[in-house]
C-alpha cells in the first residue's frame, strides 16, 4: 500500500520567499555592522636640518672687567674717554691682538689725592692709553720684548718710556721712571686679547717733566725797512760823484758872490 504525502500548505507558501528573507536578513547585517576607520593619508618624512651653533658674541673689554670686579674706576676712565670702544673696534679689525695692564681700584686709590681730577681730557686719554699694548703678549713671553715697549701712548723714549724686564714669566716688573710696578694674575685671555692685573698705576714721565718752552716767534721787519734799505744801499763810486757835485755847488756859489761884490764896488766908484 502506497502512502501518499500530502503537502503542508504552509511550507509550500514559505519556500518561495526563502530567498527574499535570507537578502533582508544580510542587507540588516550590513547596515548594523560598524564602518571601518578611514586609512590616514601617508605623510611624507624630511630630514631634519640642525640648528646652526650661535657664534660667540664679540669680545666687550667692559663686560670682561665687570665679570672679573674690582675695576670700577678703570672702568669709569674706559668709558669716559671711549678707549672701550676702541679696544673692541681693534680687536674685530687687527690681527695682533691687545694687551691691557689694568690696575684695579686698590692701585688708583693709592694715587694723590685729586690726582685723576686734575687731569684734563687730552691726559687721562693718554694715560689709558699708556695700559695698552698694540699686541697680544702671553705672561711667557714678555721676556721677548724690546725696552722701551712700545704703548699706544707713543713712542717718546723721553716722555712715555715702559721698560719690562721678565725672568720667563715667573715675575714681571715694569718701570715708567716714576713708578715701579709689578705683574699680578691674569684676568683674562683669549689668544686675542691679554688683560693682566697690576698693583699700581703706571704714571708716565710725560705728566711730570716740565715740557720745552715753545720756541719765540721771530720779530716781524717794519714794512718800510726793505725799501729804506734799498734806496740808503750805494757803491763807493757814488759817494765820490756826490763829494765832486757838492764841490763844485760850492765853487760857483763862491764865484757868484765875489762877482756880485766885485759889481757892488764898481757902482760906488762912479
Amino acid at each position: 500500500m502506497v502512502m501518499m504525502m500530502k503537502k503542508h500548505p504552509l511550507f509550500s507558501l514559505t519556500l518561495p520567499l526563502l530567498p527574499i528573507l535570507l537578502f533582508s536578513h544580510f542587507t540588516i547585517s550590513l547596515a548594523q555592522s560598524p564602518a571601518a576607520a578611514p586609512t590616514a593619508p601617508a605623510t611624507a618624512t624630511t630630514a631634519t636640518t640642525p640648528a646652526p651653533v650661535p657664534s660667540s658674541p664679540p669680545t666687550d673689554i667692559i663686560r670682561i672687567l665687570k665679570k672679573a670686579g674690582g675695576f670700577t674706576t678703570l672702568i669709569r676712565l674706559l668709558q669716559a674717554t671711549q678707549v672701550s670702544n676702541q679696544i673692541n673696534s681693534q680687536l674685530l679689525t687687527s690681527n695682533g691682538g691687545l694687551t691691557l695692564l689694568a690696575p684695579n681700584d686698590n692701585a688708583f686709590s693709592s694715587l694723590k689725592p685729586g690726582f685723576l681730577n686734575s687731569l684734563n681730557d687730552q691726559q687721562k686719554n693718554e694715560l689709558i692709553q699708556f695700559h695698552l699694548l698694540p699686541t697680544f703678549v702671553s705672561v711667557s713671553n714678555f721676556d721677548t720684548l724690546s725696552n722701551p715697549v712700545r704703548t699706544q701712548a707713543g713712542e717718546n723714549p723721553d716722555r712715555l718710556a715702559l721698560n719690562i724686564t721678565s725672568s720667563g714669566g715667573n715675575q714681571v716688573n715694569m718701570t715708567t721712571g716714576i713708578v715701579n710696578v709689578t705683574l699680578g694674575g691674569t684676568v683674562y685671555t683669549d689668544h686675542q686679547l691679554a688683560v693682566y692685573q697690576v698693583d699700581k698705576v703706571l704714571l708716565p714721565r710725560d705728566f711730570f717733566v716740565a715740557k720745552p718752552p715753545s720756541p719765540a716767534p721771530a720779530p716781524e721787519k717794519p714794512k718800510g725797512s726793505k725799501k729804506k734799505s734799498a734806496d740808503s744801499t750805494g757803491t763807493p763810486a757814488d759817494d765820490a760823484e756826490s763829494a765832486a757835485v757838492s764841490v763844485k755847488q760850492q765853487h760857483v756859489i763862491w764865484v757868484t758872490v765875489v762877482a756880485a761884490v766885485s759889481v757892488a764896488a764898481f757902482s760906488w766908484s762912479q
